[in-house]
């Protein structure tokens, strides 16, 4: 009968093995690589471009060796308080949020200068705002493509000027959702913006959803929209010029702990490149593939990181 070698002298003969390959550097490049990948947790909001962009981020990641939980379906104040307390390790944020919601400025600011604000401001909570990408996820009026066509209506201004001038305009209707209607910064200081008046009759308050369906059936000749639903592209909707620049930016930036940023190197520069890699173009085109198409968030992400070279 031949005699097997017990379990333990096995083990210790593997564990000597093991040893003798780390010495030369082979085996315990490979464990520092997969057996120890980086833990990190993703919150994101409760709207289809948060869901595109945690799938798009969490793909991305673990592709280079990272292990992502996402966690989505928050509000605004929900996951940022998660942040804050280091339940998340990073989130895709937007810098008008940061300033307007969670810095309470009043300031009116340039793109530039409030990304600047809300980055430093947020340096003291360790919390690092990463670079803004061409990402401009903010309000718009938007008109259905009949009526901007026949109107030559192209600016908030050209619309101001056609509601005063044109005999119609009394019989025209402003869709927007409750909350714009109601927040001190939305509504009452747009129409002083840009001197426009509606009486009670024409100011429509709807479900976001709805003021979208609306202005693709001309049930609405006007619509506050987001600049990067697709809907707005998938529905021919026409987004005016806010040529007095009332809208703050809200470009989509990647913010990150400062302490995984310290434990992962390579995390920065990976995330920095994804943040250029987007625009309202992009993000449209991957929130009309999920609101319209019916395609999965898993899918829309997957076809992009297919297209799109990143380190």
């Amino acid at each position: 009968m031949i005699a097997f070698p017990t379990a333990p002298f096995i083990f210790r003969s593997a564990i000597r093995s093991i040893m003798r390959l780390c010495a030369v550097g082979t085996l315990c490049v490979a464990a520092s690589s997969s057996a120890f990948a980086a833990k990190l947790v993703l919150g994101a909001k409760n709207f289809t471009e948060q869901y595109v962009l945690a799938e798009v981020t969490a793909q991305y990641l673990r592709s280079r060796g990272y292990d992502v939980e996402v966690r989505s379906g928050l509000g605004s104040t929900l996951m940022r308080s998660a942040l804050e307390n280091g339940q998340f390790d990073l989130v895709w944020d937007y810098t008008g949020t940061a300033a307007l919601v969670y810095d309470k400025l009043k300031d009116k600011l340039s793109p530039e200068d409030m990304y600047q604000r809300v980055k430093a401001l947020d340096e003291p909570r360790e919390l690092v705002w990463l670079d803004a990408s061409p990402l401009n996820d903010t309000y718009a009026i938007g008109l259905p493509s009949q009526f901007a066509q026949t109107s030559g209506i192209k600016t908030v201004s050209q619309l101001a000027d056609y509601l005063k001038t044109q005999p119609d305009a009394k019989h025209i209707v402003f869709g927007m959702d409750a909350e714009f209607a109601n927040r001190p910064d939305g509504l009452k200081p747009l129409l002083d913006t840009y001197g426009m008046q509606f009486s009670r009759s024409q100011m429509k308050q709807m479900d976001p959803g709805l003021v979208y369906t609306a202005l693709h059936n001309n049930q609405l000749k006007i619509g506050l929209v987001y600049t990067t639903d697709g809907r707005v592209k998938g529905f021919g909707i026409v987004p005016l010029d806010d040529d007095r620049h009332f809208f703050p930016p809200y470009n989509a930036t990647p913010v990150v702990r400062k302490e995984a940023l310290e434990h992962n190197p390579k995390l920065a520069a990976q995330l920095n490149a994804l943040s250029a890699a987007l625009n309202n173009d992009v993000m449209q085109d991957m929130n009309k593939a999920v609101d319209l198409d019916g395609k999965s968030p898993r899918d829309v992400a997957d076809a992009f990181l297919r297209t799109h070279q990143l380190p």
